[in-house]
């Protein structure tokens, strides 16, 4: 079978509330030039939430919303493609998660340094899962 490499609506954080419980009760680790913050969910994992996650960028350092919107399409595109194995942890493990990755550098990316930045970021969640599932809270 197939693998699916969507991008669902249902796979984004949009959730005020989860968004501001991600800042304020995650964890975060940086991986050049993105920072990625976490948060275990403890709701059983589904399809529909097992994986969420957002990206933003700073407006001080790309004042123009053509450029943050295309560092993020990126990012997302570069995610899209790599996330089945975090997804595949989750999913053995029976948890959620919550991620939102900022991006922190001053220039615009090419998409071959986002892809394997994203993919570093999401091989250390899956180590991420298989440590910490249960013990975070």
């Amino acid at each position: 079978m197939a693998k699916k490499l969507t991008l669902g609506k249902n796979e984004r954080l949009k959730s005020r509330k989860q968004i501001e419980q991600l800042f304020s009760k995650g964890k975060s680790f940086s991986v050049t030039p993105l920072r990625a913050y976490y948060l275990f969910d403890h709701r059983q994992w589904t399809l529909n939430n097992g994986l969420r996650f957002g990206v933003g960028v700073s407006g001080k350092n790309f004042r123009k919303a053509v450029e943050r919107n295309r560092i993020k399409r990126l990012v997302k595109e570069a995610t899209r493609l790599q996330k089945n194995e975090l997804l595949e942890k989750l999913k053995e493990k029976n948890v959620s998660m919550n991620v939102f990755f900022i991006y922190t550098g001053r220039e615009l990316p090419e998409y071959k340094l986002v892809f394997s930045k994203v993919g570093v970021i999401l091989n250390k969640l899956v180590k991420l899962v298989d440590e910490n599932a249960f013990t975070n809270s």
